[in-house]
């Protein structure tokens, strides 16, 4: 392995632009290629579309094999389910490179999603290469920093992680996501579609059992719109009262002795306070509570900061409890 690695950005929506602005700003990494599917950015010179007053000599292309440098890893930053994103990791594994995806569902999808699992840890160890799903949740909040608090317990009995966010501080699509805007009605529709709310909940839990040695024989899921009593307005969206301005989400997950993991995921507009609190009960009761993660810039650091973690590793899918820790680079 170089001291420099070389990246290809896949995917340049917000977190994708994010997420090759640090590469640029990092010493030892280089971007050297990028892929979007938008006709508008195909093209065009990346540093244009972080509104630099130079470009990097990086042209997005529309598909990777038009990329055409020479390259090491690509950080894939597009969707979060297995039937839009899996054709585009085999993709690229087949050419060649590893993987750090921000892709929710890649993050453990051993439970779940054992079948498409199991083909992309196959694919990655036969190309020699390694896949990882991370991000700040899933990824870090509610599995492997609760994991890693357990190491100073003697006994684990109960886990609860409790994530609050002010979306007003976030990205448009992010508040798009927890459906801002929306009628109840049409809130408890799209939920019901499967492809709206926070995504990673049975992926942070399946972890957190797994990892443990805990037999998870319950899983219960449930979304709850936040409605707004008051206007709110961002710079996205103009809210008024009666619409939703975020959602309240929990998953509680059972061994056959009673409940073990209880997490709870509230996302809104000018919800206050915001922040995370992490309990594990048990011997000695532990809690943790952390102040200023932004989920936007957490996740871009969390991918660029795996990368060189990522190189190092043994081919094959890998997780967050897989790979030594994490650290700014």
């Amino acid at each position: 392995m170089t001291d420099i690695i070389r990246v290809i950005q896949y995917g340049l929506g917000p977190i994708g632009l994010a997420t090759a602005r640090l590469i640029d700003e990092r010493d030892k990494l280089e971007l050297v290629g990028a892929v979007d599917i938008d006709p508008a950015k195909i093209g065009k010179d990346v540093g244009a579309l972080l509104g630099r007053d130079r470009g990097l000599g990086v042209e997005v292309r529309g598909k990777l094999a038009e990329v055409g440098a020479k390259a090491d890893v690509v950080v894939h930053t597009t969707n979060s389910y297995f039937d839009l994103f899996m054709d585009q990791v085999l993709e690229i594994l087949d050419a060649g490179f590893d993987i750090v995806s921000t892709s929710e569902e890649l993050s453990f999808p051993w439970t779940d999603n054992p079948e498409e699992a199991a083909k992309v840890d196959a694919a990655a160890k036969k190309a020699g290469k390694t896949v990882l799903g991370t991000g700040v949740n899933p990824g870090f909040l509610m599995d492997s920093l609760p994991l890693f608090i357990t190491s100073i317990a003697q006994r684990v009995d109960h886990i609860d992680v409790t994530r609050v966010i002010n979306a007003s501080k976030r990205r448009g699509p992010f508040q798009a996501k927890i459906g801002s805007g929306m009628s109840v009605d049409d809130f408890r529709a799209k939920m019901a579609e499967g492809r709206m709310g926070h995504v990673g909940l049975p992926q942070s839990t399946a972890m957190l059992f797994d990892t443990l040695g805990k037999k998870l024989v319950r899983f219960e899921n449930s979304v709850e719109p936040v409605v707004a009593d008051a206007p709110v307005k961002t710079d996205f969206f103009d809210v008024q009262p009666g619409q939703v301005r975020g959602l309240h989400q929990t998953g509680h997950a059972d061994t056959e002795d009673g409940e073990f993991v209880s997490l709870t995921f509230r996302a809104a507009l000018d919800e206050e306070p915001d922040g995370d609190t992490i309990t594990v009960k048990g011997l000695p009761d532990l809690t943790v509570k952390l102040q200023g993660t932004n989920g936007d810039l957490a996740t871009v650091a969390m991918a660029v900061n795996a990368i060189r973690r990522v190189q190092e590793a043994a081919p094959g899918l890998a997780t967050m409890r897989d790979i030594p820790i994490v650290t700014a680079s």
